[in-house]
């Protein structure tokens, strides 16, 4: 099935029924609908045609699910770009994809300006909003919305549906090519285990920008059910309100919003009563941690889980499994393969530690124009036209095949649920004029599963922790920032005089 048709066939299936309440405002799957194909026809219009790469630079808001099935109704390619993105990898994306088209807001316009000055691509720019004269020549929104033509007739499910962006070892980020069928295959298997249908309500407050965010929305249109979306978890009580006036039934969480639920006082057992589960993805939640949510949520199922952007998801842990399984990540979703293997590629005995194979259809075509990368992370699957993944993450197997993660084979550091490359974090560190040397490892973390740190030899005594932290906080994304500075007189080397990031990293332990 094609993407678009989540929303299409719930809405001749159900066309009253609310498939998406945000903003205030809520919207039948039949409206949500024929706003997504009045859009559709705009961009058709103005020249977007099928496998133009169009980003969806927006938060959590209405426009952004319009957005998003209008570009794929259109046969465009999807890449969601979070709004913390700072001018220069706006631009690099930009360039990269050789996008036709930037669809965002009117507060984020300064930012689009910034990366248009930088960027070779002349990409066309829709405003959600009113115009500034930031951006003169853009398009609105709103009258795109207004067109009366008929969207351009669908291509296959084959065609490539989103770009995905994700950090690579090389520092650069890599679009992550996932077809239609590739998105159908994830969100299918996902509601499966869930258990998902019509009658559940869905609350987000992840960033539809994030993969994890963003099959909240896809697994909710595709079973015709309601998704509750908010822009963030800022507010816990207003959003417990939320849950209990809307009757939630699942809500996908990550530790850092389990550690503020936890850390709240006054929640009684109960206090959402009609939440049937809840999920866990990025870093594994520590078993406290599960503990204490199982008390305060003694009839919802919770369900963690281990995924890649290049898979939507891998692993589910069966909740019935929870107690005698603990530090699980579980079992191969429904429909996929998962197992350890060695660098032959070999399945691997239990207990032995090895490299996480994941194949079936929800594996990922590739890497955007990018051979090399996609050669090391794909291989033949046992199914003709299905892929399987070289995670780079290494795990064991028990006796039973549950498996337990162990590390990772490179250096990206998995933080919040984002990879982030160090490299990228190394470039903006050591363009502050008073730092001579830097380098960023990971460290382990119970809440974001790896906590950001650089170490730093100062070029100006005068430097502080707290001046590039500033100085990051204003040149990358919100998850990059390092949450520590460790001051150094000399950062470890190899013995051919390159600086050794494992070396660096055991230090901050001894």
């Amino acid at each position: 099935m094609r993407v678009d048709g989540f929303l299409s066939l719930s809405a001749a299936r159900v066309p009253d029924k609310i498939a998406l309440v945000a903003d205030g405002r809520r919207f039948s799957y039949g409206e949500l609908d024929r706003l997504a194909s009045a859009l559709a026809a705009g961009l058709a219009a103005h020249g977007i045609t099928r496998g133009d790469r169009v980003l969806v630079f927006l938060d959590n808001c209405a426009e952004a699910v319009i957005a998003l099935f209008a570009l794929l109704k259109a046969g465009a390619v999807v890449s969601p770009v979070h709004i913390s993105t700072k001018p220069n990898k706006l631009a690099y994306l930009i360039d990269n994809c050789r996008a036709s088209a930037v669809i965002t807001k009117t507060r984020l316009m300064r930012v689009l300006a910034e990366a248009s000055a930088i960027a070779k691509t002349r990409p066309l720019s829709i405003i959600a909003g009113a115009k500034t004269q930031a951006l003169t020549e853009a398009l609105s929104f709103a009258d795109l919305v207004a067109s009366n033509a008929s969207p351009p007739a669908p291509g296959p499910e084959t065609d490539i549906a989103m770009l995905i962006y994700t950090s690579g070892s090389t520092g650069q980020s890599k679009g992550v090519m996932m077809s239609h069928a590739n998105i159908d295959a994830a969100a299918a298997s996902i509601a499966t285990y869930l258990g998902n249908t019509e009658n559940d309500v869905i609350l987000n407050v992840l960033p539809l920008a994030f993969n994890y965010g963003l099959y909240q929305l896809l697994v909710t249109m595709r079973t015709g059910a309601t998704l509750i979306l908010e822009k963030s978890f800022a507010f816990p009580q207003a959003v417990f309100e939320t849950m209990r006036a809307e009757r939630v039934t699942g809500f996908a969480l990550v530790p850092t919003i389990a550690a503020l639920i936890l850390g709240l006082r006054d929640l009684e057992p109960g206090f959402v009563p009609d939440l049937r589960y809840i999920t866990n993805a990025a870093a594994a939640l520590p078993p406290a941690h599960i503990d204490r949510l199982a008390t305060l949520f003694p009839t919802t199922k919770i369900y963690s889980m281990y995924g890649q952007t290049e898979c939507a998801r891998g692993t589910y842990l069966p909740p019935e499994r929870l107690a005698d399984k603990t530090g699980s990540v579980g079992i191969a979703i429904p429909g996929t393969r998962a197992w350890v293997a060695d660098e032959q590629g070999h399945k691997l005995r239990p207990g032995t530690i090895g490299e996480l194979m994941i194949s079936g259809p929800h594996v990922m075509q590739g890497y955007w124009e990018n051979p090399e990368a996609t050669a090391r992370a794909i291989r033949p699957g046992a199914v003709p036209g299905e892929n399987t993944l070289a995670t780079g993450d290494l795990f064991y197997a028990d006796t039973e095949g549950f498996l337990y993660f162990v590390g990772r084979k490179d250096d990206i550091i998995k933080t919040r649920g984002e990879k982030v490359a160090p490299k990228e974090i190394e470039a903006v560190i050591l363009s502050h004029p008073s730092v001579a040397e830097a380098i960023v490892v990971g460290r382990d973390d119970p809440i974001l599963g790896q906590a950001i740190c650089a170490l730093v030899v100062k070029a100006d005594p005068a430097l502080t922790e707290q001046d590039i932290i500033r100085h990051c906080a204003r040149r990358l994304e919100d998850y990059m920032v390092p949450q520590s500075i460790v001051f150094r007189k000399t950062l470890p080397t190899t013995e051919s005089g390159k600086l050794n990031r494992r070396l660096a990293a055991e230090s901050l332990v001894q």
